[in-house]
């Protein structure tokens, strides 16, 4: 007999009732270090006081109108996205799958108003991870993400990362955008080198594309910048955003440029929830912290004290990992062992990690985790290896 709950989750026997900062509680009592965040998504930590005072006070006067009304905690939260990025205006949404959809339709809008219809196709790269939606499966366009789920949302172009000869042969006449990730998360924290970047950045100024940013979940300081494109010195055209942008309350966005935007007129995009008081007051509340130069300083400077303890967990165990990969506060170790085995054993020491592609562990931490828990979560993690070093 199937579940109440549709079974499309492989889920780990834990049942978290509680989280305080870096800590999650299960309903046994015990206490995990929390290296996963929810998926980069608890940016702030488990119940920080800034979102449950932004929570309760807006719970207290007004949840949800729709999208027929001015939003006054929307339009906040625009004007601050506005003013701390490269974007001209910005879409709310629930999550990073809605907002890959409205980017693929922006950007193909923009051509078809602009005369172009045919430039409709997008590159994506290998590897990629752009939600679990009809256009966020093409996009990625691997096996794993497509398989039984066809016919398949045409219009996708991919390509492996790190090929700049093949990329700028791809580019023809039905090309609109360059969909990229600076760092791949799904795919194995894999970080595109600031020169790939560029690239892309040159190649669409050069034949007039449009390059979206996917930064679900390298995004709102995770790797020390407010967003991740930032440390290559370019801008993308439109951008998707979610996760860490509410601290845990479902929220995200689409940022654009005006010209980039100038095909999504009234009627073209909408979403029921999405830019509701309640989201958008939290999210206000997490830019207050996030977006202050200090704390994403110190955001750079507690990364590279995990990487500096995590580069020696690694010399200290080669039979158990290969390497630390990754940027800011989105690292991750890339295994010897089998992957879901450090994840399984670290259950076991109460600590919390999140696999990913390549046979890598995620860390990706709040960003407010302290320099004690940065030791202790190595000390754990030294304490997995011992118990999966090959005998």
């Amino acid at each position: 007999m199937i579940a109440s709950v549709l079974p499309t989750y492989n889920r780990a026997p834990l049942t978290f009732v509680k989280g305080e900062g870096t800590w999650l509680i299960e309903a046994d009592g015990r206490r995990f270090l929390d290296l996963g965040a929810g998926i980069a998504v608890n940016a702030l930590g488990h119940a920080h006081p800034a979102l449950v005072k932004a929570l309760t006070d807006q719970a207290q006067a007004l949840w949800h109108t729709s999208n027929l009304y001015h939003i006054p905690q929307q339009e906040a939260l625009a004007d601050r996205l506005v003013a701390e990025t490269f974007a001209d205006t910005a879409f709310f949404c629930n999550s990073g799958t809605e907002a890959c959809e409205l980017a693929v339709k922006m950007a193909r809008k923009y051509f078809y108003e602009a005369g172009q219809p045919k430039r409709v196709e997008i590159i994506t790269f290998s590897g990629s991870f752009h939600g679990r939606s009809s256009a966020g499966i093409a996009a990625a366009g691997s096996e794993k993400m497509t398989k039984g789920f066809g016919p398949l949302l045409p219009g996708f172009v991919h390509l492996d990362l790190g090929d700049s000869d093949a990329l700028e042969a791809a580019i023809t006449d039905k090309t609109a955008a360059i969909m990229v990730e600076p760092v791949q998360g799904e795919g194995g924290i894999r970080a595109v080198p600031d020169a790939e970047l560029q690239q892309m950045r040159a190649l669409c100024d050069q034949h007039g594309l449009l390059l979206i940013m996917d930064e679900v979940q390298c995004g709102v300081g995770r790797t020390g910048r407010l967003f991740a494109h930032e440390w290559a010195g370019v801008t993308p055209d439109i951008m998707m955003v979610a996760k860490g942008i509410g601290g845990g309350f479902p929220l995200g966005a689409v940022l654009a440029t005006e010209k980039a935007a100038s095909g999504m007129t009234a009627g073209t995009h909408g979403s029921t929830y999405g830019g509701n008081p309640l989201g958008c007051a939290v999210g206000s509340a997490v830019l207050d912290v996030v977006a202050d130069e200090a704390f994403l300083a110190e955001v750079n400077r507690k990364a590279g004290l995990m990487r500096q303890r995590l580069e020696g967990l690694v010399a200290e165990h080669p039979e158990v990992f290969e390497e630390v990969r990754g940027a800011g506060l989105m690292l991750g170790l890339k295994c010897k062992v089998v992957n879901a085995d450090v994840v399984t054993a670290g259950y076991a020491n109460e600590l919390i990690t999140v696999p990913a592609a390549d046979n890598v562990i995620r860390l990706l931490p709040p960003l407010t985790i302290s320099d004690d828990e940065i030791a202790e979560a190595v000390t754990r993690l030294d304490a997995i290896a011992r118990e999966l070093t090959p005998a």
